[in-house]
Formats: C-alpha cells, structure tokens, sequence
C-alpha cells in the first residue's frame, strides 16, 4: 500500500489479517454481553452514528460511522480511572459491538496521537480483526512505540497520511485537513457519502500565532463549507469557556520570563505527549544555558520518537542523563517530566516524595505545572501542590499564570467553526455532558435549529439521512472496560465493589478449626485484621469475637462427622459482621475460614 496524497483502498479487505451520570453506569467485561449484537438491516435506511466513549466524558473517545454494512471508526483512546476504582490503570470503549461485527470494519481513523484518541489500540485491537489504521506520521510513530510494549499482539496495518490525503473505504470517501491542536499532525476529517457529507472537526483551536506549526487555513475550511455540510461533528471541551483560547505564543513568553526569572532549578511537568509543550522546553533551555532531563519512560519514548521523525531538534550536549544532576549549578537545570495530573507513580510525585533517586526537592526550586487539570483529577493535584508548597519549591500552574494552553477552541471559536461550515445538522464530540448541552446552545445561536443538533451519550445510536437526524431506540453496549495490569475486562463491578469496601473499612479473617464428630469448635480462632482495627489495641473487642465464633461454630456445626461448612461460614460471615457494626459503626469484608478435623 503506497503512501501519498491520494491513497485508494477498496473495502473487500476490510477485514484482513465522566461526569456523574457516567459513574452509575454498570462498569462491563469484555465477557458480559448480550448474546448478539450484531447490527441490524437499519443501517441501509441511513449512516449510523454511535459514539463509544468521548460523549458525556472526558477521554476513551472512539466512534462507530456505519453504512451500507461498512463500519468506519474514528479514534481509540483510553481515559483515567475514577477514584472510586482503586487498582485500575485505565478505562477503555467496550468493543462488543464491533466484535460480533467485525468482518464490516473497513478501517480506522486516528485524527491525532494524544492517549485520550489512541490508548485503547494494544488493548482492544487483536479482538475486532486488527483493523487497517490512517493516521499522520507522528502518531503512527507513536502508537507503534506503544505497540512494542505488547509483543505477543498481531502487527499493526497502519497506512501514513498527511494534509490533503484522501482515502476510500467502502461507502466512506475520506479526506484528511490540518487542524491547530496542542500536538503536531493533528488532522479533521471530511467524509464524503452518497447523503452527503460529514466533518469532524477533531481537536482544535483557531490560534493566530501558534509556535510550531502554521496557523489554521481558513481558506481550506472554506472550500469545505463550499461543498456542502450534512453533518458537523465538532469538539466541545472548550465550549464552556467564554472568549478564545489562549495562544501558544502568549504561553511561551510566560515560559520565557520564568526562565529568565528563576535562580535555582527549573522542573516542568506535562503530558509526555504534549510534544510541542517539550519542544519549546528545551529551545528556552538552550536560550537560558540549561540542560534538560527528561523523566518518566513515556516522556523519553515520545521525544525519541519526534526527534527520530525531525520534529524536536535539540543540540547534542542539551539532553543529558539524571545522574549527571550532580554536575551541574542549580540555574543550569531544567527536569522535564510527567505527573501535572497527580499520579502516584508519574516522575513529579516521587520528587515530591523524595523517592525520584536523582532529584531532590530543595527551597527555591520553580515547578512549572504546564497542563489544565483533567476534571476528576482535582483533589490529586492539589495535595501535590501542597506537598510541594511545603518544601520551599514556588509553584507556577495555569490559574495564576498563561503558562499553558489546552488546544481547544473557546466559544468564539466554535462558534466560528460552526459558521464557517454551515452545517444542516450538528452533534458535539469530546466533553462532559455539560459541554455538549453548551455547545449544541452554541449551535442554536449560530444558526442551527434546535431539533437538529443532538448530544449523544455513548451506546446512543443517532441516524442520519438527508433530512432527518434522528436518535434510534436501538443501543449498543459502551460501559467501561477496565484495564488492571495485564487484566483486560477482568475487573468488574463485584472485583471493583470488593476492593472499595477494602479501601473503605477493612478485611477481617476469621481462621477456626471444627472437630466434625463432635460439632465444636477446636481451640480458640485465629483472627487477622487489615485495615480494620489494631489487634493489640483491641484485645477486648477480640475476646468477644472469639466467644461469638466459637457460639457460632458449637450452634451450627453438625455431630457425627456431618459438617456444613459453607453454612458456618454464612453464618460467621452475617453475625460477626452484624456485631463488629454495632461495636465500631464500620462493616470490614470478612474472611472466614473452615478447618474440618
């Protein structure tokens, strides 16, 4: 397959090889499905539109484009857990509905390379007939970087596009345009049918003065309007925020005076992604006569791959190892690393530890926190902040300072956006349901009748024709799929609500031996508490479990070797529970453990 502004494919091959209300929905497994999900003979009355995450919450984006018995998706990504679900690294789309009609899928566009449109990939992709994926350079380069983390999994089919590439898959004839993004080859979408045609916007901003890349062409959105617009897919995470975004440039002379400002050691955190965030880094660390280190493995693997791709360019003697810190003058050093998000494992929260082995917080350090924060995330970044505040480190983050711009568009850009494409129809991407509801207002103001412009929540199915769109009674399963280890799906809401009631309050082992010909209990049971209560600070509280264990035991147990053991368990399981509430007002999960001898 040859790779060049006109790429032809035919569709024959297809196949070769949260917001609150999104919290109350039943978390799934990959194995619990309906028996059949296969699509029904309604896709020939009209293009199917079914969004399995990126509607309704921020991350997990993918869509499902079905016509004609073709399916065409758009993005895979990931988000992060909630923090009521302890133990799970990611949540990811649930791809049933695509497994049972895999043989349809005639490939799949990536608009751009952030996790939140590429995480679930190794995850999800084995299972739905390794699908043919379009995508820029740069993303290809990392998605084949993730990929290698997953060597057991089938090779990705990924085809490298660029702006003004066009493609036909099936039904679908697609054409990719640059959009201004926080990350280099970001690209929307026009995807032409016989009903017409459909634009996803991608992410995007309308900065004048963006530092890496052109600014956007709005001659080229132009032309697009000018052919005609069914369907208008745009993104809303900005759409709460009035005005404009802010602009790179203004981000980057922030950056600048810090730079300059700052006597001790300069230590950034971003997204390892936010390429051009990096980027601009280590030219004002070059300009300021720092080194740069990088910390976190994503971090390296992202920059190796932009500097292998030519797009971050960096003298020799720029980026050196951490172990030689040690080297250097404080105003010589700049640490760039991931973590603005709180994560307990991510390179700036073991600084802030003392666990990060070559760096060590001392008073008069600047930490640059150069992302907004994921809503969810919060409460994390706040004790992170405190925790630095505490050891003399001066903080600089988004609300004091423009020292970062999140890549989508404000108000007064969307609602350019939707002017400039004139659509018939509308349908808001990528937010928080709140987002969405503000962006289809977006829509009413700039034009588009109210009955036209739809927010769709995952598993929704929204029907489009040339004069009608329309959400369908038919759903398709979209809850949570949770990523624990190597644990795919595995978790779910037993496993979840299990290890929350641990966190919560507790678990309680009971370990007692039951002497099967006389019914008794046989010497006194062992107990086990962790995060329940201290055995050695509550001796008295114990005494009296063990009396009610052994009046459990001696009441329920059979004589003459006939033993229930799975009702003495019930048993201790309901009545110590029922007195360790009354005694401490907390219910640990309790663990009873039957001995026949």
């Amino acid at each position: 397959m040859k790779t060049q502004n006109n790429i032809k494919q035919k569709s024959g091959n297809s196949s070769n090889s949260q917001s609150n209300s999104q919290s109350r929905r039943q978390h799934s497994s990959f194995r619990k499905k309906p028996a059949n999900q296969k699509s029904s003979t309604q896709t020939s009355h009209g293009i199917k539109i079914i969004p399995l995450g990126g509607t309704g919450e921020v991350g997990r984006n993918m869509m499902i484009l079905e016509y004609k018995n073709s399916i065409l998706l758009i993005d895979a990504g990931l988000r992060m857990p909630e923090e009521s679900m302890p133990g799970i690294d990611y949540l990811i789309p649930n791809t049933n509905y695509l497994k049972d009609n895999k043989e349809k899928i005639v490939g799949c566009l990536v608009t751009h390379g952030h996790l939140d449109h590429i995480g679930a990939i190794p995850y999800m992709w084995h299972r739905i007939g390794n699908p043919r994926i379009f995508t820029g350079r740069l993303t290809k380069g990392i998605i084949s970087k993730r990929q290698e983390e997953f060597p057991f999994r089938q090779k990705l089919d990924i085809t490298e596009i660029k702006d003004g590439s066009r493609i036909t898959l099936g039904p679908f004839q697609v054409e990719f345009f640059r959009q201004v993004h926080n990350i280099l080859d970001n690209f929307g979408l026009i995807i032409k049918t016989d009903l017409g045609n459909l634009v996803h916007t991608s992410d995007f901003t309308f900065d004048q003065t963006p530092v890496n890349e052109p600014p956007t062409d709005f001659n080229r959105l132009q032309q697009i309007a000018n052919q005609g617009v069914l369907l208008l897919m745009a993104d809303s995470t900005g759409a709460e925020h009035e005005g404009k975004a802010i602009s790179e440039k203004i981000v980057f002379d922030n950056l600048d005076k810090i730079f300059q400002e700052s006597e001790g050691r300069i230590i950034a955190s971003t997204f390892a992604s936010h390429i051009s965030r990096v980027k601009q880094m280590i030219e004002l660390a070059e300009k300021h006569n720092r080194k740069i280190i990088l910390g976190g493995k994503s971090m390296k693997d992202f920059i190796e791959i932009s500097k292998t791709l030519g797009m971050v360019k960096a003298k020799q003697e720029t980026i050196i190892k951490a172990d030689q810190i040690k080297n250097l003058k404080d105003n010589q050093v700049c640490f760039i690393c991931t973590g603005a998000q709180g994560e307990e494992n991510a390179s700036l929260m073991k600084i802030a530890n003392g666990e990060y082995r070559n760096l060590y917080l001392k008073k008069g350090d600047a930490i640059i926190f150069s992302s907004s924060v994921i809503p969810g995330n919060e409460r994390t970044v706040q004790i992170l902040k405190d925790e630095l505040y505490r050891q003399g480190a001066k903080v600089y983050h988004y609300q004091m300072m423009d020292i970062h711009s999140s890549g989508h568009g404000y108000q007064e850009e969307l609602l350019e956006m939707i002017r400039i494409m004139k659509p018939k129809f509308f349908m808001p991407l990528h937010g928080q349901f709140s987002m969405l509801v503000k962006h289809t207002e977006l829509a009413e103001q700039a034009g588009i009748e109210k009955n036209k412009a739809l927010a769709i929540e995952p598993g929704q199915v929204a029907v489009l024709n040339r004069d009608t769109f329309q959400i369908s009674p038919e759903k398709v399963q979209a809850n949570y799929v949770m990523v624990d280890g190597l644990g795919i799906g595995d978790v779910g809401e037993i496993v979840l609500r299990d290890r929350q009631q641990l966190a919560q309050d507790g678990m309680f082992v009971i370990i007692t031996q039951v002497d099967t010909q006389k019914g008794k209990a046989k010497g006194s049971p062992d107990i086990i508490s962790r995060g329940f209560v201290y055995l050695r600070e509550s001796k008295d509280l114990l005494k009296e479990v063990r009396q009610k264990i052994i009046q459990i035991i001696d009441k329920s147990a059979g004589q003459g070797g006939a033993v229930n053991a799975t009702y003495i368990k019930d048993e201790l399981r309901n009545q110590i529970g029922s007195l360790l509430f009354k005694k401490t007002q907390r219910r640990p999960m309790i663990l009873p453990v039957v001995i026949e001898v």
